[in-house]
């Protein structure tokens, strides 16, 4: 079969297509970086791809909010064809700033095509800054909690880089996390890192838990198909074991933990 196409859609102030694309080509997809004023002019370049990724960045410098005037423009601009995009068997992936294009273009949680037509001022929830009121790179311990997402099939739990300002998720009231859990939306949450029983690693020891304070510990988002995921950690930045931070201790060599969110995408149409 041939490759699966991977739109990795960038705008002005991404900073994270090249090793998003590598990361899917390594996997064997065949990715193209397309800038957004590209698509705006050609809409229909977007019928052309089996996934779409909009990697991590300063979209618009965040000039207005995270991934706002991105979002505006895949609304807007690009409705239909994002419509056409969402209607059909493909993929969505949104890292960082991705993640929150994707959540304020409507496109999470509901995932589907009415989702994306629907009026933000009643949006559910929203990225907005971290508690600590800074920009936090570091990296963290995470939980898979939608194993059936097609990113996250086979995954229990995985190590990942965080390096966001508004990366904490509010929502509107307690009925959007519930309705989250029934379908199974709540992808991957911070955790405390475990200890071995030994001893030499215990809880906290290596990196505490939910590092800007969101709502339950999120840290990803799924729509109800599971063919679309939202997440705040980098993917992209452990595709190999030596990137960890401590991967001499850990023993870490051959692949990273991030690269199979990439793989997992691949094989879905494989």
């Amino acid at each position: 079969m041939s490759a699966p196409r991977i739109c990795v859609l960038r705008a002005p102030g991404t900073n994270c297509d090249v090793e998003t694309g590598f990361a899917f080509d390594s996997c064997g997809g065949q990715s193209e970086r397309v800038h957004l004023f590209q698509l705006l002019e050609q809409p229909d370049l977007l019928d052309n791809f089996q996934i779409l990724c909009v990697p991590g960045g300063f979209s618009y410098g965040d000039d207005i909010g995270a991934g706002v005037v991105f979002a505006s423009q895949l609304r807007g601009h690009l409705g239909d064809a994002m419509q056409r995009f969402l209607s059909g068997d493909k993929l969505v992936l949104g890292i960082c700033n991705g993640f929150q294009t994707l959540l304020k273009a409507g496109i999470l949680p509901g995932g589907t095509a009415e989702s994306l037509a629907a009026e933000r001022d009643q949006a559910d929830a929203t990225l907005t800054w971290n508690l600590n009121g800074k920009y936090t790179a570091r990296w963290v311990h995470l939980k898979v909690l939608a194993p059936d997402n097609v990113f996250l099939r086979g995954i229990e739990e995985l190590d990942l880089p965080i390096a966001h300002a508004e990366g904490r998720i509010v929502v509107r009231n307690d009925q959007v996390l519930a309705d989250w859990n029934s379908r199974g939306q709540i992808a991957l949450s911070y955790s405390a890192w475990e200890s071995n029983g030994d001893g030499d690693n215990p809880i906290n020891d290596r990196w505490s838990a939910n590092p800007n304070g969101s709502t339950m510990d999120i840290a990803g988002l799924g729509d109800p198909s599971g063919r679309i995921l939202g997440l705040m950690p980098h993917p992209e930045r452990f595709l190999f074991g030596t990137q960890h931070p401590q991967w001499t201790r850990l023993g870490l060599t051959g692949d990273g933990a991030g690269r199979r969110i990439f793989q997992n995408a691949i094989d879905y149409f494989n």
